[in-house]
């Protein structure tokens, strides 16, 4: 292992790994600590979507799902073993609260900001088509509407991202506990404990991407750098008994108006996800009894006659801004805080999604380039064949 590197990262999730790629495709030697094992916190437990955020334009957030649909197509290119392409279809019923004409309006919309390729483009299924719909309730259903986005194994991308960072000659120290840093107008020094000794090395600047650990970190680093004043919101999924034939549901939650999804999983059907507020340590996020009621409630409305029986279920925390609105109706774009703009040594990643991953890397690495030597690049995220581990 070296002892010098231009750029640290904290946390072996997919925004970890995707700024180790990145940086490495610039020429830049870099190191990722991970304290247990690569995608075991927030990026294993997601729901396994590359999209574009359909539902973020009831937002405005138009840029964000500009960005996603771009992520996305490049995705499906570049991993095509790992990111697969899915129906998913959007039922009406009397009591939905988003309409047809509303519906169209934005699947319009989706399709226009993806470039109008034949994968962004809908339509409406005939009334001969809803009984194969995989058993959704066709009583009181007046429209189902099917578009495309993509589905992927989280944890196996995240790997493979990492290995094509190790390949470009980033370096993967884990599993490694990060103990301190100390940041000088030279750079940053590294204490991480490995195989039960602790090491040092120094970096020119360092990068904290630990998901819900963030500010955790942060209280390791002196200086320390000011902490963004986040909520982690839990989201619990279940993994239902029974595949999917058709592929995805997009369902409108009768009680709140969120969306919640069923999707294909194996052999079997993954039901998510939750918005709960949480408060104890990262490291002991479960499922709710709660959340698990809130979510069959949604099945039993929606698939009456499938089978509701759990075969396993799985939480994970997502990094919001702190405020008092619900998480749902917050915006997902990332948060980049840095200890010094002009030079950065610290910048600490807040929130974001697993399909930007790719896109947060490279709006790090511009920051960072202000305090980094000036190297050769040697390739480009963007062409990089991402292959199972």
């Amino acid at each position: 292992m070296a002892d010098h590197f231009d750029v640290v990262i904290i946390g072996g999730g997919i925004h970890g790994v995707g700024v180790a790629q990145a940086a490495a495709c610039d020429g830049y030697p870099a190191l990722v600590i991970e304290k247990s094992a690569l995608a075991t916190g927030s990026s294993s437990r997601s729901s396994k979507l590359i999209h574009g955020g359909l539902r973020y334009l009831e937002g405005f957030d138009l840029s964000l799902v500009r960005e996603s649909l771009f992520e996305r197509t490049l995705l499906l290119k570049l991993a095509p073993e790992l990111v697969h392409l899915q129906p998913f279809h959007i039922p009406v019923y009397p009591d939905t609260s988003r309409r047809p004409l509303t519906i169209r309006a934005g699947l319009s919309l989706y399709a226009l900001l993806g470039g109008l390729q034949p994968a962004n483009r809908f339509r409406t299924l005939h009334r001969s088509e809803w009984d194969g719909l995989d058993g959704l309730e066709t009583r009181g259903l007046q429209a189902v509407y099917r578009y495309f986005d993509a589905q992927t194994d989280d944890a196996g991308l995240t790997k493979a991202v990492m290995q094509s960072a190790i390949d470009l000659g980033a370096e993967l120290a884990c599993p490694a506990e990060f103990l301190a840093a100390e940041i000088d107008p030279g750079g940053c020094r590294i204490q991480y404990r490995s195989n039960g000794q602790v090491r040092e090395c120094h970096c020119n600047s360092l990068v904290n991407a630990a998901g819900p650990w963030t500010n955790t970190i942060i209280e390791r680093i002196q200086p320390a750098p000011a902490k963004s004043d986040i909520d982690l919101i839990q989201g619990a999924h279940l993994v239902m008994e029974g595949g999917l034939e058709q592929g995805c549901y997009y369902m409108e939650v009768p009680s709140d108006r969120r969306a919640v999804f069923l999707l294909p999983w194996g052999e079997h059907a993954l039901l998510g996800t939750t918005e709960t507020h949480f408060t104890g340590s990262p490291d002991e996020v479960t499922p709710l009894a709660s959340e698990e009621a809130y979510l069959l409630n949604v099945m039993q409305h929606y698939f009456p006659h499938r089978s509701h029986r759990v075969i396993d279920r799985f939480a994970g925390l997502r990094v919001l801004p702190a405020a008092t609105h619900a998480a749902f109706k917050r915006s997902r774009e990332i948060q980049l805080a840095m200890d010094n703009p002009q030079a950065p040594r610290v910048v600490s990643i807040y929130g974001g999604k697993l399909t930007g991953y790719r896109a947060t890397a490279h709006k790090v690495m511009r920051l960072l380039r202000r305090a980094l030597p000036a190297r050769r690049r040697v390739a480009r995220t963007s062409r990089i064949r991402l292959n199972p581990v």
